[in-house]
């Protein structure tokens, strides 16, 4: 998994200054240029501005303790407020680009181009950021695949971003990643524009940097619906956890083992198992204690009030 909050909130912060800088400067360049392409992307930066102040929030909130209404804590916040910015990337940054651009297409909306080279230029620098939030985030996965061992290839990322659940990391990574594409689709739309004086081409731009923040954020919204709903453990440490305890001399048998992350870094665990015969009270407990200590090993962040072994009852 990728590390800790504060690793997660340098990657958001990175993300924020960044947009925030963008799309003031994406601004300018729209009323200055009057490209819808142009005001779709400011639509997207500043959209991605406030996305990363929840999801800063979103961090604040999870680190609050348990109450008696919610004794597993509000870690969960975490993945609701991500669930809220995957919304946002829909229903702001997509919907606003698609309807600049179809306007435009269909002449419903005044549309002129001119001062190409502000664009390109904002654009440009844009690229530049967008990049360098990305390179940061993409670091932490990088840091994560190497902690285990493995090599950082294409394969080991997609894999960690499948099976991370930190979802501030993932919507930085889904945010800059198509901040760059709108930033391509865009920058292809006007020079094609200017080139050929056909403005439809600009449009076009714009309704597909649209359909694309769209996509994204149906990705980004899927991948919080699970964890919103209690999404387990990674396949990855579901087969540690059970080698490891499978391992362990006094257990028979794995009847289940049940999990659910409740936050990035916090997980309830259930496992249920078969002891071998002939073990009494005190053996038993011991066991027990053994199962819990080994959980903990292969699960670093587990905590003992949020691991439950069951034994296996007799038919």
């Amino acid at each position: 998994m990728v590390g800790s909050r504060s690793t997660s909130k340098t990657a958001v912060y990175a993300a924020l200054f960044g947009n925030l800088g963008i799309a003031i400067s994406k601004l300018i360049a729209a009323l200055l240029t009057g490209s819808t392409s142009m005001w779709a992307e400011t639509y997207h930066s500043f959209s991605d501005t406030l996305n990363q102040i929840l999801l800063l929030l979103g961090i604040r909130t999870s680190k609050k303790k348990g109450t008696e209404r919610h004794p597993f804590g509000y870690g969960k916040e975490q993945f609701f407020w991500s669930f809220i910015v995957a919304t946002l990337i829909f229903g702001i940054s997509g919907v606003l680009s698609l309807e600049q651009g179809l306007g435009s297409l269909l002449g419903s909306e005044i549309h002129r181009l001119e001062n190409v080279s502000i664009s390109y230029l904002i654009l440009a620098i844009s690229f530049v950021f967008e990049g360098n939030a990305l390179r940061i985030a993409l670091g932490l996965f990088k840091n994560a695949i190497e902690d285990r061992g493995e090599k950082f290839t294409i394969l080991s990322v997609i894999k960690e971003f499948k099976e991370s659940k930190d979802t501030s990391i993932l919507t930085v990574v889904v945010e800059d990643s198509a901040a760059l594409l709108g930033i391509t689709i865009a920058a292809i739309a006007l020079y094609l524009s200017d080139i050929t004086g056909n403005l439809m081409y600009d449009a076009v731009g714009s309704i597909l940097i649209g359909c694309t923040l769209m996509a994204f954020a149906f990705f980004l919204a899927r991948e919080n619906k699970e964890l919103l709903i209690g999404e387990s453990i990674s396949k990855r440490d579901y087969k540690l956890l059970f080698n490891s305890v499978s391992g362990i001399s006094e257990v028979n048998k794995i009847i289940s083992i049940r999990t659910m992350h409740l936050a990035p870094e916090d997980v309830l665990i259930a496992i249920e198992v078969s002891l071998i015969d002939n073990l009494d009270t005190d053996a038993i407990e011991l066991v027990i204690d053994k199962i819990e200590n080994t959980i903990k090993q292969v699960i670093p962040y587990a905590v003992s009030s949020k691991i439950y072994v069951e034994l296996e009852r007799p038919k």
